[in-house]
């Protein structure tokens, strides 16, 4: 992990907390160990959210409604994760043998729940200077970029062409695996009565977004 550390130009000083980061429950239960990353999880969560709407309130002039949504684009699972997998943090993950045969420790909802986590540790670890400067070294160089975008309303582009055609337009939960702490909900999305897409994600309104893009890309074939 010393690499990622020099990356980032941090110098930790509980290494044990960047350890729990990267634990996911699979490996904790199979080895007996104390704590998995889902506390930090929810800590680095709520210090994304602060950091970016700082940066936003900042350095941008929109208005809260355009600041809310650049920045759920930003700290969406698909823009996570994709931080997480450019850092290499598949690297460091430690899951259980069933996740890693399943490809766990390449999973989206645990690489983008353990980039969550890395910052919660750098929190507790460094403060708030050191994972805010951390966070938009990460993130701003994606937002600055334009040809990068992570998240589309697919579900109200999919609504306005409804509208448009005047067709019925409904979603509905088809299946709901994995444990308390770790849900993936797959969505069906029906227009007229006729199944056109499907999405999984780890919440179900992210589900519903991947399973209108996934009828936006049927009905443009």
């Amino acid at each position: 992990m010393e690499e990622l550390f020099q990356k980032l130009g941090i110098e930790p000083k509980e290494k044990k907390l960047y350890e729990t980061a990267f634990q996911h429950s699979s490996y904790v239960n199979e080895n007996h160990l104390k704590a998995d990353y889902e506390r930090l999880e929810f800590l680095g969560d709520a210090v994304l959210d602060l950091v970016l709407a700082d940066y936003l309130y900042k350095n941008t002039d929109v208005l809260e409604g355009d600041m809310t949504k650049t920045r759920a684009s930003y700290v969406c699972e698909n823009a996570l994760y994709q931080y997480a997998y450019d850092l290499g943090f598949s690297t460091y993950v430690k899951v259980g043998h069933g996740e890693e045969e399943s490809g766990g420790r390449f999973k989206k909802v645990i690489l983008a729940d353990i980039f969550e986590a890395f910052m919660g540790a750098i929190y507790l670890d460094l403060g708030y200077a050191t994972v805010r400067r951390v966070v938009l070294s990460i993130i701003v160089p994606y937002i600055e970029n334009k040809n990068i975008t992570f998240f589309s309303d697919y579900k109200s582009v999919l609504q306005e062409y409804v509208q448009t055609e005047k067709k019925s337009l409904s979603y509905r939960l088809v299946k709901e695996s994995g444990p308390a702490h770790n849900r993936l909900f797959t969505i069906e999305v029906s227009v007229d009565g006729i199944v056109l897409g499907s999405g999984s994600a780890s919440s179900k309104k992210e589900a519903e977004q991947e399973a209108a893009r996934s009828a936006l890309e049927k009905m443009a074939k």
